[in-house]
């Protein structure tokens, strides 16, 4: 993994169920010293760990359950440093 950012820089990745949800929500937190990626499938998960060190996971209530205990298990598995924050339906996308 490289990553051609400072060290001190916070990456996040954003999975959701629609890109434009997605997209939206990467404007929305776009800040000095944080790194936001997006997915919404299983393979761009894994082709952003393995392109870069992600820091936090945050994903999307409206992905179906078993999808994102899915994606869980394998952040997990690329990542001992990783921390994965789900959403809940009734908080939001």
């Amino acid at each position: 993994m490289t990553n051609t950012v400072e060290t001190n820089t916070i990456r996040v990745l954003l999975v959701g169920r629609e890109q434009i949800v997605v997209d939206d929500a990467m404007r929305q937190l776009r800040m000095r010293d944080i790194e936001v990626f997006g997915s919404t499938t299983m393979e761009a998960v894994q082709a952003t760990f393995a392109r870069v060190q992600i820091d936090h996971v945050i994903m999307g209530a409206r992905i179906e359950l078993e999808d994102r205990l899915d994606i869980a298990r394998e952040i997990f598995r690329a990542s001992k440093t990783t921390t994965v924050h789900m959403k809940d339906p009734t908080s939001g996308p």
